[in-house]
């Protein structure tokens, strides 16, 4: 298996790019959360049409959500902070989904990654554990 291939990891980068952290909580009225995956969704396919995106990747349990967006460079970056599509779901979820977030804009220097050998998988492996 090729390295990361069927992890929910983006792969293909390589150092310097942009990582762009959203941490999230949502509100807590049913009510208010009308359209928040649909709108997630919509920012999510959005977003992979911005040139100088690179991958998304992200987490969420019932009180928080961290979303990782990656990009090529500070323009790319940009242009998804101002698009115009974008900012009017910004304001959506300012004034219903989310109780509040925080953005953090992140350089990345270095990356590296570990994935389990398939031979770490094999059926002899396996019998040992039983």
């Amino acid at each position: 298996m090729p390295s990361g291939e069927g992890l929910p990891f983006v792969c293909g980068t390589a150092p310097p790019y942009y990582a762009a952290i959203l941490t999230t909580a949502l509100s807590t009225d049913a009510a208010d959360l009308a359209g928040y995956v649909e709108a997630a969704a919509k920012m999510a396919d959005l977003a992979a049409r911005i040139d100088g995106y690179l991958g998304m990747e992200f987490a969420r349990d019932a009180g928080c959500g961290i979303t990782v967006s990656y990009w090529r460079d500070l323009d790319a970056l940009r242009s998804w902070r101002e698009n115009i599509e974008h900012v009017a779901a910004q304001h959506l979820g300012r004034e219903q989904f989310y109780l509040g977030y925080r953005a953090r804009i992140c350089r990345v220097e270095r990356e590296y990654e570990w994935t389990r050998p398939a031979e770490w998988d094999s059926p002899a492996r396996n019998d040992r554990e039983q």
